[in-house]
């Protein structure tokens, strides 16, 4: 993904102008050593006064999702394809695009994914995205559902033979567990594709990024910033202003020199609706 520019400063500097509301709003993150993890903390130390958001640490996208449901949490970040199962969501934005990650010990003999099959495989955590994404690419493994970080213990330890990731790269957890490379998803893409929509893409994971010496292409999904509808116009305004006038500052470490916030993307929720105070605030500020 080519690096786009970021809201010029006068953006800015109108969302600054406008008085904010009051309250707490909960924001449904991840796991620690994910992207959603961090961009719920980021965002929750950059909420102006007094507008408070509290981040809850959470499995991923369906239980982001779920929260969502069950009124525990106003906001919540989830990929688009997860997104899409879920009637009556509404977004405030698209914020960043996951990277699918099928990740193998350097040493091992797997050189594709069809060399998994039959093998023991964390295909994402309980309630995450790569959990949905693990189902749908059919891998013909022994599934497993690990946390980000005990799958990583656990394919040091041959336990499983791969884990199946989505989220910035590098990711902090995968970029400091050294001797492990990922395995091409490109195949895939043209069935998934053809089964769920344009909800999926090609993107290259770089060469160097955990020591690769070529691009690896893999499948790439939007992330969005989605929230229950009850969410008031303030408050679905005020979370605006900051993905727009801070857009610099929710760029997660992981996410650096691959992905960034596009503020001219932000209202591409593809089959999401916006929210509708979200809608009148980016009308606001882009006219």
């Amino acid at each position: 993904m080519k690096r786009r520019a970021f809201l010029l400063g006068a953006l800015a500097l109108t969302a600054c102008g406008t008085s904010e509301p009051e309250g707490t709003i909960r924001i449904a993150g991840g796991e620690p050593g994910g992207f959603y993890h961090d961009f719920a903390a980021l965002i929750s130390r950059l909420a102006p006064s007094p507008l408070t958001i509290t981040p809850i640490q959470t499995g991923g996208s369906a239980d982001n999702l779920k929260h969502l449901r069950e009124g525990t949490a106003e906001i919540g970040l989830t990929l688009s394809d997860s997104a899409h199962l879920e009637p009556g969501l509404v977004a405030l934005g698209r914020v960043y695009e996951n990277y699918l990650q099928l990740v193998v010990l350097d040493s091992s003999p797997y050189r594709t994914p069809a060399d998994l099959a039959g093998e023991p495989v964390s295909l994402g955590a309980t309630g995450s995205g790569a959990a949905l994404q693990g189902e749908r690419l059919a891998l013909g493994v022994r599934e497993e559902h690990y946390p980000l970080r005990n799958a990583v213990d656990a394919l040091k330890a041959g336990e499983i033979a791969a884990l199946l990731w989505s989220g910035g790269v590098p990711t902090p957890e995968l970029d400091k567990a050294t001797g492990i490379r990922l395995l091409p998803l490109d195949g895939f893409l043209p069935r998934l594709r053809q089964q769920h929509g344009k909800v999926y893409e090609r993107v290259d994971v770089r060469m160097g990024v955990y020591g690769s010496p070529v691009d690896i292409p893999t499948i790439g999904t939007p992330n969005l910033l989605v929230c229950r509808p009850d969410l008031s116009a303030a408050h679905a305004g005020a979370v605006v202003r900051m993905l727009v006038g801070k857009a610099a500052q929710l760029v997660p470490q992981q996410a650096l020199g691959t992905q960034y916030l596009d503020v001219r993307s932000l209202i591409d929720t593809g089959k999401v609706p916006l929210h509708p105070g979200a809608a009148a605030e980016y009308r606001r500020l882009h006219g």
